[in-house]
């Protein structure tokens, strides 16, 4: 039987993963944001011939949006499938192993 305290606790550190999930999934929605900014002005840069040559966009070429596509792909993919992998049974299981691991550290005197 467990007592309150214990589904505080555990109320208490699913709220703090859920947390992080939720900045990292809004961190990703605001590269995601950016990313689709990004490529639409070095679309018309480059494809439409719009001449966009002031400080940040001049320096907007291929090499750039290789290496910018291949961040956000590999932030995507972490993102998505670290979700699918590490779903909320492990999560349950890691966590309740965690605190287990405290109990049996605390020592009462």
């Amino acid at each position: 039987m467990e007592t309150n305290c214990n589904n505080d606790r555990q109320r208490f550190e699913f709220q703090q993963i859920f947390r992080k999930k939720a900045v990292k999934l809004r961190s990703f929605y605001m590269h995601s944001l950016m990313y689709a900014s990004g490529l639409v002005v070095f679309l018309l840069k480059e494809y439409y011939g719009v001449p966009l040559n002031f400080f940040p966009l001049k320096y907007l070429n291929h090499v750039v949006m290789i290496i910018w596509t291949s961040v956000f792909l590999f932030s995507a993919i972490d993102l998505f499938l670290s979700f699918k992998v590490f779903g909320e049974e492990w999560e349950e299981r890691k966590l309740k192993y965690i605190l287990e691991k405290k109990q049996k550290k605390q020592k009462w005197v």
